[in-house]
């Protein structure tokens, strides 16, 4: 087989090279003599040839990026180093820096996508190469070690060729939703905490004044897989309600394996050391009562912790056959919100840094304190999206059943706005239980109210938006908000109208919704009852823009262009109703779907586009390669912050060209 992918290794390159006529010849009819099964295997040789060459190139670029590190060479475009420097030179001081980060809202959203086939295995025997090559480059091997390496390397290329690379069964959701987690493992929920830090250290060193710089988290990690139900029916409550569980259980075990990391780490004696009074309080309901750890009052104070945090996790798995029993001791009381886990921790934290040990608290219990910020207790934020048609046949639906012969579906633009704005204004809900509904309208529902009790459980970060497909007019966000109010996501607080728990998102796709949206934005925001909903989410309302589907209805060219003038458009309209505009992208991965360099894509934007607040799709057949391996994931997590920054801090608020 070898010797077979060699040849024809060679005849390609004389064909695409040399652009040789007779290599070609001669390249169709090796390739056409193949059978099926040697065929499979000359795929599959350079299926993994290319899986390892963009292995090597990362590495090398590590490589590359450490040599330039480590000789101190000017910063290079895209890193947060270089964004940094860019505005010291702009003369954009520290506390400029600190209230746009505090201001900032940054999100790469995770999405499945059916040209995703990679799997698993596959993906863990490539970071396994990856993972021996980097440590290659970072050590100097002896003889004996360099053999060993060797030997390992070539096992694991020998099991990656022996491994599977296509699935022969269709995934579910779930397992979908399983592969999304992965990436937490690889880069998330290590690198993240690890960026906050390095752009805290770095605001501080600016600021010049010894102060700590504490940011909110800027930068949260969002989901559609398990809440994308535009075209796929597979995603039900049952599986939006296993989804939020999936997430919530990897958090969960991640942070109890860093309390226990700590709990090893922190062994500091009571006799040698001080300890603030909030710490000996914790320690003194510590559920350990061993010996050996009765001097050691941070690992008593940490084992109340995971003690707690262990409660927390069966409190919110629900009940089981038997019912949950009362708390009999403080350490039994589960954590009422990540907020309070992150309380004892900083009492941890502010012990340490009194009493001489502030190098031990920008550890490990640093990155666990921001970690716990930045995950809370869902680990990523699920978007809800689903097709407007659906939402209009619902809300149809639920008319015609309390008030036949209303026939929605029938009503104008404008007759459906005055419908739907009366119906919100009122307290009743639509929806009966004892009323029989189509198989749309209880699935819409039912999901619905699994993310009403999502938010119940762990706050409404664990699914902060919904999202409207094919939005065409006004009546698209008035149909969503009206069934939010059915579940309670929605609701009337006081005289200034209503508030949602959801931010209703729209996201225009064709080149005719392109080139409307700002009126659509604009009727939509001269409405009061619409208009108090977005105040009630903080005067901001982010709109989506499709690349893919406009690429297909118009091409490339018009595309491009008809995004950029539906931008202009937006600045103005939101700027002349007060409302801050984010933007999401749904930029696909191949440039032919609105894909191409993020860090260039950020700083195009219009004048006024980004302005600290920035939503971005990484769909699912790249995923895998910007965030598989944490060095490269860092660098692409750092290509959103530092093209945000410059786009809204750095580049100036031009006229954009019309």
């Amino acid at each position: 087989v070898f010797d077979l992918v060699e040849r024809v290794r060679q005849i390609s390159i004389r064909c695409h090279r040399d652009e040789d006529e007779v290599a070609r010849e001669e390249l169709e009819g090796l390739l056409a003599r193949l059978s099926p099964e040697r065929a499979v295997q000359i795929i599959r040789a350079f299926s993994y040839f290319s899986h390892l060459a963009n292995i090597a190139e990362d590495e090398h670029h590590i490589r590359r990026n450490r040599a330039h590190a480590i000789q101190g060479s000017a910063p290079r475009a895209g890193s947060l180093a270089y964004a940094f420097r860019d505005v010291e030179e702009k003369g954009i001081g520290a506390d400029a820096l600190i209230a746009f980060f505090t201001g900032a809202h940054i999100s790469p959203v995770l999405t499945a996508h059916p040209t995703e086939v990679r799997r698993k295995s596959t993906l863990n025997r490539e970071m396994e190469i990856a993972g021996l090559l980097g440590r290659c480059e970072r050590m100097e091997p002896t003889p004996q070690e360099a053999a060993e390496q060797d030997e390992t390397l070539r096992r694991a290329v020998l099991t990656l060729w022996q491994t599977a690379l296509l699935r022969r069964i269709k995934l579910t959701v779930l397992d979908e939703v399983a592969n999304g987690l992965s990436y937490y493992d690889y880069t998330f929920l290590s690198q993240l905490p690890r960026l906050y830090c390095y752009v805290e250290d770095e605001l501080a060193r600016m600021a010049g004044d010894g102060r700590q710089v504490q940011l909110p988290s800027f930068l949260r990690v969002g989901s559609w897989i398990g809440g994308d139900r535009d075209g796929n029916p597979f995603v039900t409550a049952q599986v939006l309600d296993e989804t939020v569980r999936l997430q919530r259980e990897k958090v969960l075990a991640f942070y109890a394996s860093e309390l226990a990391e700590l709990f090893d780490e922190l062994s500091l004696a009571g006799r040698l050391v001080r300890v603030s009074g909030p710490v000996t309080a914790l320690a003194a309901q510590s559920p350990d009562h061993s010996p050996q750890h009765a001097e050691e009052p941070y690992r008593l104070a940490l084992a109340y912790v995971l003690a707690r945090l262990q409660a927390t996790a069966r409190h919110l798995a629900g009940p089981t056959d038997a019912p949950e029993a009362p708390p009999t001791a403080p350490f039994e009381t589960p954590y009422e919100s990540a907020a309070a886990l992150n309380a004892d921790l900083d009492v941890i934290h502010e012990s340490l840094c009194a009493n001489g040990s502030a190098v031990l608290a920008r550890g490990r219990l640093r990155l666990l304190r921001r970690a716990v910020d930045c995950f809370g207790f869902h680990l990523a934020c699920v978007d809800l999206r689903q097709n407007s048609d659906v939402h209009a046949r619902t809300v149809a639906e639920l008319f015609e059943k309390v008030a036949p012969g209303t026939d929605y579906l029938g009503l104008d633009e404008e007759a459906r706005i005055a419908l739907l704005l009366k119906e919100l204004s009122t307290a009743r809900l639509l929806a009966s239980p004892f009323i029989a509904y189509g198989p749309e309208t209880v699935s819409e529902l039912a999901i619905l109210r699994t993310a009403a009790e999502a938010h119940r459980a762990l706050g409404p970060a664990v699914i902060p938006n919904a999202i409207i497909s094919k939005a065409e007019g006004v009546s698209d966000l008035l149909e969503v908000a009206l069934l939010l109010k059915e579940v309670g996501l929605v609701s009337a607080v006081d005289a200034e109208g209503l508030a949602s728990a959801l931010n209703v998102i729209p996201l225009f796709e064709t080149i005719g919704d392109l080139q409307a949206c700002a009126k659509v934005m604009d009727r939509a925001l001269s409405i009061p009852a619409y208009r108090a909903l977005v105040r009630s989410r903080g005067d901001v309302q982010e709109v989506m823009l499709g690349y893919s589907d406009s690429n297909k209805d118009g091409g490339f060219v018009t595309s491009g262009w008809e995004l950029y003038k539906a931008e202009i458009g937006l600045i103005e309209v939101f700027a002349r109703h007060g409302v801050r505009l984010r933007l999401f992208h749904g930029r696909g991965g191949s440039v032919g779907r609105g894909g191409g360099p993020s860090y260039d894509a950020i700083l195009a934007q219009p004048g006024g586009a980004v302005n600290g607040q920035i939503r971005i799709t990484e769909q699912g057949e790249i995923i895998s390669s910007k965030y598989s391996n944490p060095d490269v994931g860092r660098r692409n997590l750092e290509i959103l912050v530092s093209a945000t920054l410059e786009a809204s801090l750095v580049q100036p608020q031009h006229n954009a060209p019309r």
